[in-house]
């Protein structure tokens, strides 16, 4: 899917890789940056900061309400016209808490923005990409989603949701013989912010324009999942192939990553809730 001459949307588009996402689309000819986001400051600065690339429009939408969703994909039509390439790319981690620790609160939330939230926000746009025969739909979903992780238990329980969602949607549409296409993205942890405080002393925390760049180059050749890094692409291979001990302790003692979020802090969360699209 070429970017040129595209109307771009990005959820969570005014702050990190969504934002550097964003600026690239734009330098790639892009027609449009849309950004959906909750933090309106968030979204003035990266329009102030990115309006010299083209045009960039932002909206404060609430993903996670789809009345809210749907009613700014409308204004968003109106006033921006089709979205070609939608980028699902808002997330949340609450905490590093084990599940036996984790309020309703904390559990709701992250279901709700990282597996239902990229499901509105495609159930609003999908149906007039399939009319046009022609679109193409990114979903940013985890490492976490694809390797089990003590301390994140909801967090990759969101994220396995998504995966299996996306990519099922992908089938289905290939099924049809559509030309619209999905790809499916899982990073590992990315520095951004959201993910202070991890420890990865043998996979290295992904820098965000490493991860963005990856991110479009597999949009613009239609791929349909892409694991970053690549070895990631092997886990489930290495979890049929080893016995759950050896696995466990593989991965989790000699790799570290089952205490990567034993000293997490993420970053401080936005006091924001929105109603409605502005």
């Amino acid at each position: 899917m070429k970017f040129e001459n595209a109307n771009v949307l990005i959820t969570g588009g005014a702050s990190g890789i969504g934002k550097i996402m964003g600026r690239m689309a734009l330098e790639k000819g892009a027609k449009c940056f849309i950004i959906w986001d909750i933090n309106p400051a968030g979204i003035e600065a990266t329009k102030k900061e990115l309006s010299r690339f083209g045009q960039v429009k932002g909206y404060v939408v609430d993903v996670s309400d789809y009345e809210v969703v749907n009613l700014a994909y409308r204004k968003v039509v109106e006033e921006c016209g089709s979205v070609d390439i939608l980028i699902n790319c808002a997330g949340i981690i609450t905490s590093n808490k084990t599940f036996d620790k984790m309020n309703i609160d904390e559990m709701t939330r992250t279901m709700n923005i990282n597996t239902l939230a990229p499901m509105f926000v495609t159930r609003a746009m999908l149906p007039d990409m399939i009319e046009r025969n022609s679109g193409h739909v990114c979903n940013i979903t985890s490492a976490g989603g694809m390797l089990s992780n003590p301390r994140m238990s909801v967090y990759a329980a969101s994220k396995w949701g998504a995966i299996g969602w996306s990519d099922s949607v992908r089938i289905e549409l290939q099924n049809a013989k559509s030309n619209v296409h999905f790809t499916t993205v899982a990073p590992y942890f990315i520095n951004t912010g959201m993910f202070n405080g991890v420890k990865s002393p043998i996979i290295p925390v992904l820098k965000p324009e490493y991860v963005a760049k990856r991110i479009i180059k597999a949009i613009e050749r239609n791929r349909s999942f892409r694991g970053i890094p690549f070895g990631f692409h092997f886990i489930r291979f290495w979890q049929f192939a080893l016995p759950t001990r050896v696995f466990d302790w593989f991965f989790g003692e000699v790799m570290g990553i089952y205490h990567a979020m034993d000293a997490f802090t993420g970053r401080k969360p936005i006091d924001i809730k929105a109603t409605k699209a502005s």
